[in-house]
C-alpha cells in the first residue's frame, strides 16, 4: 500500500525542491499562454476607439510578450517586449522602450485589460478524456490500475489514480501550458510534467521522479 501510494506523489506532491526552470516557479501562472479578443461587431465602421478586429497576446514564462492586432482594413500591427506585473497592474515594455500600464484581472482563462475580455485558448487538441494504456516508472508499483485525466478546453482538469483494489484518489484543479510542459495546479499542490501528443495518445513524463504515462483518448460514440 505505501509503494502504491508513490504513484499519487507522482503527480500531487511537491515535497523535493523544483528546479528554477519548473513553471511551478512562475509567480503568476495562469497568465501564461494565448488569449484572444475579438470585437463584438465585426462589421461595424471604424472608429477612434474601434480600430481592431481581434487581438491576440500571448505570455512567456521568460517574461517575453507578443501581440498581434488586426485592424479592421486588414494590416496587422505587432510589438514584442518585456512584460512585469503585481496583483493588479500589468506592465509591458515593448522593445521600443515604451511603456504602458494597466489595470487587470485574471483567472484561469479569462483576462480583464482596460475593460476588454481576452480568453485563454487552448493551443493544441488536448481537451478530452484520457485513460492510461501505459504505466511505467521505478515509483509505480503493481498495485496501480488506471489513470484517468480530463482535461476540458478552458483550462480545468480532473485526474483519478485508481488501484486494483478499489483505491483511488482525485483532484481538480487548472492547468496551464507552454510549449511541451503541461501543469496541473490544484488545491495543496501542482505539478510539471513534459507532454507529446501524437493523434489519440498522450504521454505524461516526469523525470524526476522517473515515470511514464501513455494515455489513450476516449471516443465518443
Amino acid at each position: 500500500m505505501k509503494k502504491w501510494l508513490c504513484l499519487f506523489s507522482v503527480f500531487f506532491c511537491l515535497s523535493m525542491p523544483a528546479k528554477a526552470s519548473d513553471l511551478t516557479q512562475f509567480d503568476f501562472p495562469l497568465l501564461l499562454g494565448d488569449w484572444y479578443w475579438f470585437s463584438p461587431d465585426q462589421q461595424e465602421a471604424e472608429g477612434e476607439d474601434n480600430q481592431y478586429k481581434a487581438i491576440n497576446i500571448s505570455f512567456n514564462s521568460d517574461y517575453r510578450f507578443n501581440v498581434k492586432l488586426l485592424k479592421r482594413d486588414g494590416t496587422v500591427e505587432e510589438a514584442n517586449g518585456y512584460y512585469d506585473l503585481d496583483e493588479s497592474t500589468l506592465v509591458l515594455n515593448d522593445d521600443q522602450g515604451e511603456a504602458q500600464h494597466h489595470e487587470y484581472k485574471l483567472n484561469h482563462n479569462q483576462l480583464m485589460l482596460r475593460g476588454a475580455r481576452f480568453t485563454k485558448i487552448l493551443p493544441n487538441n488536448l481537451s478530452g478524456a484520457w485513460y492510461s494504456d501505459v504505466i511505467q516508472g521505478h515509483d509505480v508499483d503493481e498495485g496501480v490500475s488506471e489513470l484517468a485525466l480530463m482535461l476540458r478546453p478552458d483550462f480545468l482538469f480532473s485526474v483519478r489514480v485508481s488501484g486494483t483494489e478499489g483505491q483511488s484518489i482525485t483532484h481538480r484543479g487548472v492547468y496551464i501550458l507552454e510549449d511541451d510542459r503541461l501543469v496541473l495546479i490544484y488545491r495543496g499542490g501542482q505539478q510539471d510534467s513534459q507532454f507529446e501528443l501524437d493523434a489519440d495518445t498522450l504521454t505524461l513524463t516526469n523525470n524526476q521522479f522517473g515515470m511514464e504515462a501513455v494515455l489513450k483518448r476516449q471516443q465518443t460514440p
